[in-house]
Parts: structure tokens; C-alpha cells; sequence
């Protein structure tokens, strides 16, 4: 229906003998005359009292005379009882009354729009006149002062006409998906479209994370309208810019080496250039302890064994990415901060989300109970590009009761350290030599032939060195001054690095106490090969001139005497 805009809508009844509407075509005698159409089925009457003799007069007192004969409408016989509404302004229980619907569209009118994201509506055919906020999204608000008077937001007032205009009044369907705080929260469904996807493309709301979750028309379809506005810098986004507004593409989206995992939501990788770079795992948060009376204050803490579930973190990470190519899609760049009472300072951050083979890492950890979901403030814009799916993959593993989530008892791991206790390693050593051939991970690569061991069967870390060679001696921190590296120490350190850091290896002791391994009494020194063989004693290296496999094992030792990274140690020597 079309009115002339110099008339007030609160007037309409007041002046229909003053203002004729029609239907479209108009504004010709085709279209339907909305004032005769009312008084012919007797929803309507005439003015009392008014004496105007004009063809529009007279054609209304003929319509309403054949609506008296016809009894139609307010003529008709009867108190009329059964065409009074019975509304129901309240709900007992809200929470109860959404489940019973089922999440099924209900039939409604819009009878009132108080901002863009919340309405007034008449549900049928039961007459609930229930508020709905828009799942999913919120539009800017009229502020109440003290005065009583409003003050609207940036915006507000365009994003309340834009609802009204399409929904106000309307035949339209609610989908009621959730309640929080008596407050109903719903999708509704108009022939035309979504008004809460509408809304966001137009940049007249933006996404709050509390209530998209319980969307069910597909969160990332409302991400992905709020993107289009923010693109487009269009009405509240106006002064948008991006998190990686500053980055080149290529320094956005790459492919990467893994090389090592940092902790639960941190990993090293290597780019294509050669060079190394730390990524973070953005908006999720690693096990950490709870509490400061929850620690031995005697006893320095171990974050890989003495957190719960950092263990198990780490072990899921390792298995899945360790020596693995990943795409890498950079979210935001966290910025250095200072360090406070009670935060420690970090340095720059690069956050990003890290998939392989089309699986995201950090929704797999989420969602075995891992790691926690980082909250945000609402206009805080450093989040995953797949937070939604984070918050889902969460809400699973609480409900599965998994990992952090579990209320079984945690996991506890007891890994002695004999890396650094001389008279332990030479306890630990006979022990070793009778066991053989043992498993182990690489957890640090002092040098290029000196490396500590963790060994899950004996659950210990030593420190070892690789038997028959000797790699020059990297920079060391001594009382007053740095001592510099001998040549080739950091090559022959980052190709220990890149073989077997955080890798599954199998180790052979010393064949015998006498053996050249020994000269080194304060560590374990083991032959360390990656794969399923086993070693050569490398002394015979001169003599026999061996290639660098055996049985499908590579021996890391001869590896780096073959770079020319290592001398051999040859008996007497």
C-alpha cells in the first residue's frame, strides 16, 4: 500500500473519509479502494455526522447498506464474541515454551519493531505476543536517558526502518531457537529473505558471539555477510580496517614445513624462502594450571609434564604436523605488550589458522577437550576466521566430557630427568645396554650431535651425544662473555634439527663398557638412527666407506660426517 508521505501513520483511522488508499496499479479507479473494500464486508462504517454529498460519500453509504442486508461483519448477528482475540501477553516458562516448538517455523505477524534486531510478534494461531531478538546479530540501540527520552546509536534509526519496512506487519514465519535470560531468540523467514542476513550485508549489525551459536541457518552464512559489509566499509563499518590490512597476500595464506611444536597452540614452521618463523594457533588457549597453591614451590615446574593435558596437547600436534606441509591462513598479528603484575610481556605474535589435509588443527584439539576457546570483547576483531567453529567444536567435547572437560582424574606423568645427573646416567646406562634397541623422541638438539631423549617406555629424559663423531661446538654463555661458535656449528645444529627434532627414533647403546662412547661419563652417548634399521659402529667408517642407508634407516651420525658437519672419533683418538 502506497501513502502520501505528508500523512501521519498513527493518523491513518482518524482520516480515512480524508485520505484514499489503493492498491497497486495506481493511482487510477483499477486499483482497489481500501476504504470501500472495509465497508463492504462490514469491518468499517461511515463518519457520523458527515453531510459531504460527492461520489465517494455516496458510494460508501450503497457499500454499507448491502453490508447491513448481508449481515457482514459488524452487522452481523451475535455479540460478536468469537472474533475477539484472546492475546497472552506473558509466558510463564519462556525456556519451556522454545523447546516445545522444536525449532519449526510458527506461523506470525510483526505487530511492532523496537531497533533493527528486535520485534514485537503475534504468534498464530495461538495469539502469543512474544518478543524476538534476532539470533545472531544486534543492531545499534536507542540509549534511555534520565529525561526519559532516546537517543539512538549511530545508525539505529536506519536500522530500524529497514526492518520495518519489510517486516512490519507481514505474514512471516519465526523459527524460536533459543531463550537466555527470558529474552526469545529467533530467525524469522520471509518469502523475500533473511532479515538477519540482510541486516549484516547491509552494515546495519554485526555478529555477537553469545547468541550465534544457537543459530540454525548456518553461522558462517552470517560471517560471511558480515565480511561483505566490513569489505565494503558499509554503514557501521565505516571506519573498518582489517587485522592483515597490512600484509601481502602471500604473507596471508602460505604453505609451510612444520618443524616444531612450541607448546599446545604454537608451532615453528619453515616457509619456502628457507627462513623460520613461529605461528600461533589463533583464539584458542593451551591446559594450564589453575590456581598458585597447586604447584610444589620446591620443585621447578615442568609445563610439558606438570600441566595437565600439555602432554597429551603436544603429543596430538606432534604426531599430526611434525615434518608435515600445512596451509597457513594469518587471522590477526597480536602486538607486543609490556609485562604487568600479574601478565609476563610477550613479544609480537602471528596468529593463524593451520589446516592439513582440509582438517583445522584447532578445532581438533577443541574438540578432544585440549584446549579452551579464548572469549573476546564484542568489538574486538583478533579472532580465528573459523571461531564459530571453535565455539561448536568446544561445546561437543564439554558435552562429551573430553580432556580438560572430563571429570575423571587427570592424567599424571612421572619423567625423571637424569640429563644432567651424572652418577643416574651411569646407573641408567647398563640398564639401556641390556634392553637394546629402544624408542625415543627427540626433545632438544643442543648441537649437531648432542641431543636430549625422551624415552615413553622407561619414561626418563636423557642427554646423549651421537657415537663416532664430533660436531664443532656452538656459542655458549659463560660468567662475563659470550664464547664464540666454532665454524659450522649452527649448520650442523639446524640439520640435526630439521632430521630428527620431535621425531619418533630408535637409539642403540654402546656394545661395551670399553667402547669409545664412554669418553663422554657425565651423559649417555647412544647411536641414534631414524627409521626401522639400525646403525654401523662408525669407526669402521674409513674402512668401508658405507652409503648412508642400512636396511632403510638413515644413521643421523653419518649423515653429518658425509655433509662434512662432523668429525669421526676413531679409537684412541
Amino acid at each position: 500500500v502506497k501513502v502520501s508521505p505528508n500523512v501521519d501513520k498513527t493518523q491513518n483511522f482518524a482520516l480515512i473519509d480524508s485520505l484514499i488508499l489503493f492498491l497497486p496499479p495506481l493511482p487510477d479507479t483499477t486499483g482497489e479502494n481500501i476504504a470501500e473494500s472495509l465497508v463492504a464486508e462490514g469491518l468499517a462504517s461511515r463518519r457520523e455526522g458527515i453531510r459531504a454529498n460527492n461520489p465517494e460519500q455516496n458510494r460508501l453509504a450503497e457499500l454499507e447498506d448491502q453490508a447491513k442486508v448481508a449481515k457482514k461483519g459488524t452487522w452481523s448477528e451475535g455479540t460478536g464474541s468469537h472474533t475477539v482475540r484472546d492475546l497472552k501477553y506473558t509466558i510463564e516458562n519462556p525456556r519451556h515454551f522454545v523447546d516445545s516448538m522444536h525449532q519449526k517455523p510458527v506461523n506470525a505477524i510483526i505487530e511492532h519493531v523496537r531497533d533493527g534486531s528486535v520485534v514485537r510478534a503475534l504468534l498464530l494461531p495461538d495469539y502469543y505476543l512474544v518478543t524476538v531478538m534476532l539470533s545472531g546479530i544486534k543492531c545499534p540501540t536507542f540509549k534511555r536517558e534520565a529525561d526519559g527520552t532516546e537517543t539512538p546509536e549511530p545508525f539505529a534509526a536506519e536500522a530500524k526502518f529497514f526492518t520495518e519496512s519489510r517486516l512490519l506487519q507481514r505474514d512471516v514465519q519465526i523459527v524460536l531457537e533459543s531463550c537466555h535470560n527470558q529474552n526469545i531468540l529467533g530467525t524469522i523467514l520471509h518469502p523475500n529473505g533473511n532479515i538477519t542476513e540482510l541486516l549484516l550485508k547491509e552494515g546495519f549489525a554485526r555478529c555477537v558471539d553469545w547468541s550465534i551459536a544457537v543459530y540454525t541457518r548456518g553461522a558462517e552464512k552470517l560471517r560471511a555477510a558480515e565480511r561483505y559489509a566490513k569489505e565494503r566499509k558499509l554503514r557501521i563499518w565505516r571506519d573498518y580496517v582489517a587485522p592483515t590490512a597490512n600484509l601481502d597476500q602471500k604473507d596471508k595464506q602460505f604453505i609451510a614445513k612444520v618443524m616444531q611444536v612450541l607448546n599446545a597452540d604454537a608451532i615453528v614452521v619453515k616457509l619456502n624462502s628457507g627462513d623460520y618463523k613461529t605461528i600461533h594457533l589463533s583464539s584458542i588457549r593451551p591446559p594450564r594450571l589453575e590456581g598458585e597453591g597447586t604447584q610444589d614451590k620446591n620443585r621447578k615446574l615442568r609445563p610439558l609434564y606438570d600441566i595437565p593435558y600439555m602432554f597429551e596437547a603436544r603429543e596430538f600436534l606432534r604426531k599430526k604436523l611434525i615434518g608435515k606441509k600445512v596451509n597457513v591462513t594469518v587471522d590477526y598479528i597480536r602486538p607486543a605488550s609490556t609485562a604487568t603484575e600479574t601478565v609476563p610481556a610477550f613479544s609480537e605474535r602471528t596468529c593463524a589458522t593451520v589446516a592439513i589435509g582440509g582438517i583445522n588443527i584447532a578445532e581438533a584439539l577443541v574438540s578432544k577437550g585440549l584446549a579452551t576457546v579464548i572469549r573476546y570483547r564484542q568489538d574486538d576483531d583478533q579472532r580465528s576466521s573459523h571461531y564459530d567453529e571453535l565455539l561448536a567444536a568446544e561445546a561437543r567435547a564439554i558435552k562429551n566430557g573430553k580432556g580438560l572437560h572430563s571429570k575423571k582424574e587427570v592424567p599424571i606423568h612421572r619423567v625423571a630427568d637424569i640429563s644432567g645427573d651424572t652418577q643416574k646416567a651411569k646407573q641408567f646406562l647398563p640398564f639401556l645396554q641390556r634392553a637394546g634397541r629402544s624408542e625415543a623422541v627427540v626433545e632438544y638438539v643442543f648441537s649437531g650431535s648432542r641431543l636430549k631423549l625422551y624415552m615413553p617406555k622407561e619414561t626418563c629424559l636423557i642427554t646423549f651425544l651421537l657415537a663416532g663423531i664430533e660436531c664443532p661446538r656452538g656459542a655458549r654463555n659463560l660468567p662475563g662473555l659470550v664464547q664464540e661458535g666454532e665454524p659450522f656449528s649452527e649448520e650442523a645444529t639446524v640439520f640435526t634439527k630439521e632430521l630428527v627434532l620431535q621425531r619418533e627414533v630408535g637409539h642403540v647403546p654402546p656394545p661395551c663398557p670399553t667402547s669409545p662412547c664412554t669418553r663422554w661419563p657425565p651423559r649417555l652417548a647412544l647411536r641414534l638412527s631414524l627409521g626401522i634399521g639400525g646403525t654401523l659402529p662408525l669407526w669402521d667408517l674409513e674402512l668401508t666407506r658405507i652409503s648412508a642407508l642400512q636396511n632403510g634407516s638413515v644413521s643421523v651420525a653419518l649423515q653429518l660426517w658425509r655433509l662434512g658437519l662432523a668429525a669421526l672419533l676413531l679409537p684412541g683418538s
